[in-house]
């Protein structure tokens, strides 16, 4: 069975930022949309490659050697192991994640209060 999914109608279903919402299932991978306020704490996926695609606002991502500036209708994929620090410009930014189902939102490091395990929407 196909899954038709409004995205703006599912961002209508939640405000709270850095708290990842599940919105469908693609193999072993999760579809999120996630709201961005301010900025994240250093990490990395040691297993699992993560895919950002930007529907609205500036993201800065953080790299130890260089940024990378994203704007709407832009993605980054941010190979596994690399840390990596996704930082909102600018106000909010609505984000749609591509990521393995296994993958926590503050990848290997300890857990922190932003650590949030995604729930699902759908």
């Amino acid at each position: 069975m196909s899954l038709k999914v409004n995205v703006e109608d599912q961002f209508a279903r939640f405000s709270e930022a850095w708290s990842p919402k599940i919105i469908a299932d693609l193999d072993n991978y999760h579809i999120k949309l996630t709201r961005l306020v301010g900025d994240f704490p250093w990490h990395a996926h040691g297993n699992a490659d993560e895919m950002f695609f930007i529907l609205d606002g500036q993201l800065r991502v953080d790299f130890r050697d260089h940024s990378e500036d994203l704007g709407p209708g832009e993605m980054i994929v941010i190979p596994k192991g690399v840390e990596h620090r996704p930082v909102a410009n600018n106000g909010e930014v609505k984000v749609l994640l591509i990521e393995q189902a296994s993958v926590v939102n503050t990848g290997d490091g300890p857990k922190s209060e932003y650590t949030k395990a995604a729930e699902r929407l759908l």
